[in-house]
C-alpha cells in the first residue's frame, strides 16, 4: 500500500493517451512544482492532477496542442463540463487546476502568453439557466439548411434535444435499438449508467424518420451501425464537441444573442413543462435527476417567469391612459 502511495506522489496521474499531448518530463516538472514550490498536500496534489487529466483528455480528443489552445477552446471545454452535469463549484475548482498548469508553463517559459488570463469561471451562486422561447427553438430548427447533406440530421438533433430534454452525452450515445417510435418513447442511458424511458413527441419522431432516409446514404464504419446520429464525413457517431459546434452555428445564423449550448434545450424543455403545469416529480424522472433538489431550480425559473408576467400584465402596473 505504501509503495502505491509513493508512486502516486512522484508520478503524474495522467493516462498514456495524454502523454502524447504533454511530454511526460514536463508533467513531472509540474508535479514537482506543485509539491515543492506550492507545498500542496497529497490530497490537493492528487485533485489538481485529476483535474488536469480532464483537460488533457479534451486536448487529446480534439487534437489540440496544449501550447496552441485558445480562450474560445477553453470556454468550450468549460461548456462540456457543465453539459455533463458538473456543478459550477466543481468547474471552478477544475479551472483552478487549469490556471495553475498554465501559470507553471508561463513561469517555465514554455508558452509566451497565458490563455487562461481571460478565462471566466462559472458563477457559483444560484443561477437561473438561460431558456429559449418556443419561437426561438423553431427558428433554430428552421435555420438548418436542408440543401446540405447534414441539414435534416441537424433538425432531428435540435428537436430531439428539446423534445426529450437530453444531455448532450445522452444524445451522442443514443442508439437505434433505444428507439421505440411506434410506442412514442426512447430509452436513455444517463449518468452512472442509469437507464430511463422518456416520451418523444410526434414532431421529433417525424424529424428522426426524415433523417433516417438520409442516414441510409452514409458509409458507416464498423462499430457505429447502431448510432442514431453519425458524421457524413467520418461515418462515426457524432461527438459532443460537434453538437456544440452545430448549436453555435445555428445560433449565429438566427441572430440569437443569448449564449446557448446543447444544455440550453434541456433547460428549456424542463421550464416549458413546468410552465405548462407538469408535476415536478414527473420532470425529475424525465430529466434523470437522482435528487429532486436538482430539479427544483426550475421552480425558481418558473417564479421568475410568473414575476415578469405579473409586472407586465397586472393592471396596477399599467400606465394610466
Amino acid at each position: 500500500m505504501e509503495v502505491n502511495q509513493e508512486k502516486e506522489l512522484t508520478t503524474p496521474t495522467v493516462s498514456t493517451a495524454n502523454d502524447a499531448v504533454v511530454p511526460p518530463a514536463l508533467l513531472r516538472r509540474y508535479h514537482q512544482y506543485l509539491r515543492l514550490e506550492r507545498s500542496f498536500s497529497d490530497n490537493t496534489l492528487a485533485a489538481y492532477q485529476r483535474d488536469l487529466g480532464k483537460l488533457l483528455k479534451y486536448f487529446s480528443d480534439e487534437r489540440i496542442g496544449f501550447r496552441d489552445v485558445t480562450v474560445d477552446q477553453l470556454q468550450t471545454f468549460v461548456a462540456t463540463l457543465m453539459d455533463v452535469g458538473i456543478t459550477p463549484r466543481s468547474v471552478a475548482r477544475i479551472l483552478a487546476g487549469v490556471r495553475s498548469f498554465y501559470k507553471f508553463l508561463s513561469l517555465e517559459r514554455e508558452i509566451e502568453t497565458d490563455p487562461t488570463e481571460l478565462l471566466d469561471s462559472p458563477a457559483r451562486g444560484e443561477h437561473l439557466p438561460d431558456v429559449l422561447t418556443i419561437e426561438e427553438i423553431d427558428s433554430l430548427i428552421a435555420a438548418c439548411d436542408l440543401s446540405k447533406a447534414e441539414g435534416q440530421r441537424d433538425r432531428a438533433i435540435i428537436e430531439t434535444l428539446y423534445s426529450c430534454g437530453l444531455r448532450v452525452s445522452e444524445l451522442c450515445n443514443l442508439r437505434l435499438s433505444d428507439l421505440y417510435l411506434d410506442e412514442e418513447f426512447i430509452r436513455v442511458h444517463g449518468k452512472g449508467k442509469k437507464e430511463r424511458l422518456v416520451p418523444i413527441s410526434h414532431r421529433a419522431i417525424d424529424e428522426l424518420n426524415a433523417w433516417f432516409l438520409d442516414r441510409e446514404k452514409v458509409s458507416i464504419k464498423p462499430g457505429n451501425e447502431d448510432a442514431v446520429f453519425v458524421s457524413f464525413r467520418r461515418g462515426t457517431a457524432l461527438s459532443r464537441i460537434t453538437i456544440f459546434h452545430i448549436v453555435k452555428q445555428l445560433a449565429e445564423a438566427t441572430g440569437i444573442r443569448t449564449t446557448i449550448s446543447p444544455h440550453t434545450f434541456r433547460h428549456s424543455f424542463a421550464t416549458h413543462l413546468l410552465e405548462g403545469g407538469a408535476n415536478l416529480r414527473a420532470i425529475q424522472d424525465m430529466l434523470g435527476h437522482e435528487d429532486i433538489g436538482t430539479t427544483e431550480i426550475y421552480l425558481h425559473v418558473d417564479r421568475h417567469f410568473l414575476r415578469e408576467e405579473i409586472l407586465q400584465h397586472h393592471p396596477r402596473n399599467q400606465e394610466s391612459v
